[in-house]
């Protein structure tokens, strides 16, 4: 007996297809943005017959003042630290560049490299400025716009926030 040679199916979408799944991935997106709402998570991501949909959103988080001890006079005009109001000013800066995602910047390529930019280093639009690897993967994180370095605003090995400041490109 022969056996019967293997048959091959392909997916191909029509058009209309294509626009009914567009339609159901907004509507999903939707869904999924009113489930983080409601939660108060920041992100979430599901895969659903290899459709992959990720939806996170900008979290802003207020410090707590520090607790004051008994006995102790608070320092008059002491809000928050220099640290706190540079983080915050910059981050609304135009040239603000933000992390896309949670994760550990590196500034080289590999280690014992020299880093990608410096202060003072001029970019092109889509340069890599660093990495953030996350869950095993590096992702290349491209300069906004064209411009000069002005700050770096995090560490080689630095643990990162989504939305974090990185770097300022004037």
């Amino acid at each position: 007996m022969r056996p019967e040679p293997m048959k091959k199916e392909t997916a191909q979408l029509t058009a209309k297809d294509m626009k009914a799944t567009a339609i159901v991935d907004q509507d999903l997106i939707r869904e999924l943005a009113q489930l983080l709402k409601e939660t108060g998570l920041s992100e979430i991501e599901i895969d659903r017959d290899g459709l992959r949909v990720r939806v996170a959103r900008e979290m802003v988080v207020h410090a707590a003042p520090p607790a004051q001890t008994a006995g102790l006079a608070p320092a008059a005009g002491a809000a928050s630290t220099p640290a706190e109001a540079t983080t915050s000013d910059l981050s609304k800066h135009p040239g603000c560049l933000h992390s896309p995602m949670v994760g550990t910047a590196y500034l080289s390529p590999e280690p014992g490299a020299p880093a990608f930019v410096e202060v003072g280093s001029r970019v092109v639009q889509g340069q890599t400025i660093l990495i953030i690897e996350a869950m095993k993967t590096m992702n290349h994180i491209p300069a906004a716009k064209a411009g000069t370095v002005t700050r770096i605003l995090v560490g080689n090995l630095q643990p990162v926030e989504f939305g974090e400041p990185l770097a300022i490109i004037e």
